[in-house]
């Protein structure tokens, strides 16, 4: 039988406090009167306007930034890590490859071994305008009220703007559907799904209910259950308390890693089919894609999952339906099924839930039928 769900940022005055350059670097503003504020660069998460008071699209900046003689024999690539830790090593290395990064008067290069002493200059381009955009996209609300917007994601859809998802995600549809949330971070959301996973989500439409939300996650008294289908035979439930850090090996990917942040994910069996399993995960932690890094670790990968699974895994002997139904299934079986919190305005106790959708049911009903046909 099926798991069962409910319905339910003048002058020489530079703010370096961030930075912790060395003592003998000079880092200069290319114009007088151009302030270099980085102090609040990683901090904030408001969003950046599009224009400054003039009206017209703001112009980029340089930094001028004296080589320190014991960074001789260091790459340029790598001092500049060292000297702008404000900026990412992907931005940095896309400078020096736009030709944004001079020293004296021609272009450095990335792998440039320096010297000690020289004066680089990076152009830095204008800021990307960063506003979220309202979009018709459809929004499957759960519930809402003044305080908080409880939505039911599809499958396919990213949650918040980001490199290569400018437009098209669930923050263009928030905004689309209450104005009102161009005035919070992120529009209002306080945490996310993975792209291809469905289910319950909670976007706060205050301020404070922004802030109480985020207390609550990081206290972990939010309570989330997640609906799998893994791959192989789950004799009994546990837990995976394995910390997840980037992969060294691919730093798209996730991985259980020594050096990483804490995280806990507990699993029970609720249905067990010939060669997978129906679980119900539940999280103390929420790191990116926990629960896929977390059973692929422990030799249940999540069905469906390209990134952490394996081959497509039909059961042997499986007839021509089955198999059909599960060719067709395109993404990784996962699904956020109860969501239960703190109402940020009264306090009390409220739960969220919704099933699976339709795309895992018919998964899940196939692998049913082809238990009872071959046991």
């Amino acid at each position: 039988m099926a798991a069962e769900y409910r319905e339910s940022g003048a002058g020489l005055n530079l703010r370096l406090q961030i930075l912790n350059v060395p003592k003998d670097l000079a880092v200069i503003p290319s114009e007088p009167g151009n302030s270099l504020d980085c102090a609040g660069i990683m901090a904030s998460d408001e969003t950046l306007p599009a224009t400054d008071d003039s009206g017209e699209a703001p112009e980029g900046d340089e930094r001028v930034l004296k080589i320190p003689v014991t960074m001789a024999g260091t790459r340029l690539d790598k001092a500049l890590a060292q000297l702008m830790p404000d900026q990412s090593r992907s931005t940095l290395q896309r400078w020096l490859k736009e030709g944004r990064v001079v020293i004296g008067d021609e272009a450095a290069r990335t792998r440039q071994t320096l010297l000690g002493g020289e004066h680089v200059v990076v152009a830095i381009p204008p800021p990307v305008d960063t506003r979220i955009l309202p979009e018709p996209i459809e929004i499957d609300v759960v519930f809402e009220d003044d305080e908080i917007l409880v939505i039911d994601k599809p499958a396919g859809l990213v949650v918040h703007p980001g490199a290569g998802n400018e437009t098209g995600t669930l923050a263009n549809g928030l905004i689309n559907h209450d104005a009102s949330l161009t005035a919070l971070p992120r529009a209002g959301i306080v945490h996310r799904l993975d792209k291809d996973t469905t289910g319950v989500m909670v976007v706060a439409k205050t301020e404070s209910a922004r802030l109480s939300l985020v207390e609550q996650l990081s206290l972990r008294s939010v309570s989330r259950k997640y609906c799998a289908v893994v791959c192989g035979r789950v004799i009994s439930g546990d837990t995976v308390d394995e910390p997840i850090g980037r992969d060294p090996g691919d730093r798209r990917k996730m991985a259980v890693a020594f050096n990483g942040k804490e995280a806990i994910s507990h699993y029970r069996v609720t249905t067990r089919f010939r060669e997978h399993t129906t679980l119900e995960v539940s999280l103390e932690s929420g790191r990116t894609h926990q629960i896929r890094v977390h059973m692929a670790f422990a030799g249940f990968p999540v069905f469906g999952d390209q990134t952490y699974g394996r081959r497509l895994a039909i059961p042997t002997g499986a007839d021509a339906a089955t198999r059909q139904v599960m060719s067709a299934f395109k993404r990784q079986a996962l699904h956020a099924g109860r969501l239960e919190l703190k109402h940020p305005g009264d306090g009390s106790t409220r739960v969220f839930e919704r099933p699976p959708h339709e795309d895992m049911r018919n998964l899940m009903l196939a692998l049913e039928r082809d238990t009872e046909i071959n046991d």
